[in-house]
């Protein structure tokens, strides 16, 4: 409408012209500029999402409810359910039936109104689908056309890192992670989508972003004083186990975005808190994903 407040001759003309023309064709240019003007942003339809987890998982679910409603996807909205370590799998979510977790997670999942339902990677070695089997099968029965996801998690403990790696015959930590990446997709996604053919199943590869900016830290590479154990606001661990300080979190959140809704984050304006560029360092960590996990 600014258009329409310039005092330009022309202007003038074509308001003179609109009054001629009558109030129905004024009505009319006025949708017509609304329509076509490229500068207009327009919401974006979200997702009705059900996210089950552990600790390794939950800080990714919460940040994606505000980086959605940034990113223009104003429906969207989540149900996040999570119980710490390995009570945070889906297979003790679904064995301990009686508990109030395991009903909520049912009660959502009874509505018949979930689009996306994510899970964490976490499983029985005896049976790796076991726990992601019985809730697809749940699930899928009421919400016949719900997309699934398996966000992938680091590795735990990073001070022995290289050790583990060395115990499983590798080199690195990257070698490591590779591995337990392909066990996702070879041994479960492959599976549950041969059980689940007409299922959307696909993979968020969260824990590079630990490994990435480890490894980054360690080169000197990142433009923040970042220590590798410490408080959460200035280091890339908080604890032993491995829980994830800001910068990770940051960096883990615009994968989930970028995975989830397809967000080119080398055009999304959000401001980390970092002076290192996250949004590249996730979409990089995207475009390295093999693209048959991904939605």
């Amino acid at each position: 409408m600014e258009r329409l407040n310039n005092n330009s001759k022309h202007q003038k003309h074509f308001l003179m012209t609109l009054k001629k023309l009558g109030l129905a064709a004024l009505v009319i240019v006025f949708i017509s500029c609304t329509t076509n003007d490229d500068s207009v942003e327009e919401s974006q339809e979200g997702y009705t999402m059900l996210l089950i987890g552990n600790s390794f998982f939950r800080p990714y679910a919460e940040k994606l409810d505000d980086l959605s409603i940034l990113a223009g996807f104003e429906d969207h909205k989540s149900t996040r359910i999570t119980r710490g370590g390995e009570n945070g799998r889906p297979i003790n979510f679904w064995n301990d039936s009686t508990s109030s977790e395991h009903l909520q997670i049912k009660a959502a999942l009874d509505q018949g109104n979930i689009d996306v339902f994510g899970m964490t990677a976490g499983h029985d070695p005896e049976d790796r689908i076991e726990g992601h089997r019985a809730w697809i099968d749940y699930a899928t029965k009421r919400n016949p056309n719900i997309i699934i996801f398996i966000a992938i998690p680091q590795i735990d403990f990073p001070a022995e890192w290289e050790q583990r790696a060395q115990e499983y015959g590798f080199n690195s930590i990257q070698e490591l992670n590779d591995y337990f990446v392909d066990i996702v997709h070879d041994e479960m996604v492959d599976s549950l989508r041969i059980e689940f053919p007409t299922t959307k199943i696909f993979t968020i590869p969260t824990g590079w972003s630990s490994i990435n900016l480890d490894q980054m830290n360690e080169n000197n590479e990142l433009l923040d004083n970042i220590s590798r154990f410490g408080p959460q606001a200035t280091s890339l661990f908080v604890d032993e186990k491995g829980h994830q300080g800001d910068i990770i979190r940051e960096t883990g959140s615009l994968i989930w975005l970028n995975s989830i809704y397809g967000v080119d984050l080398s055009t999304f304006s959000y401001d980390t808190g970092f002076m290192t560029n996250l949004p590249e360092i996730a979409e990089e960590i995207m475009d390295s994903h093999d693209p048959n996990y991904k939605l």
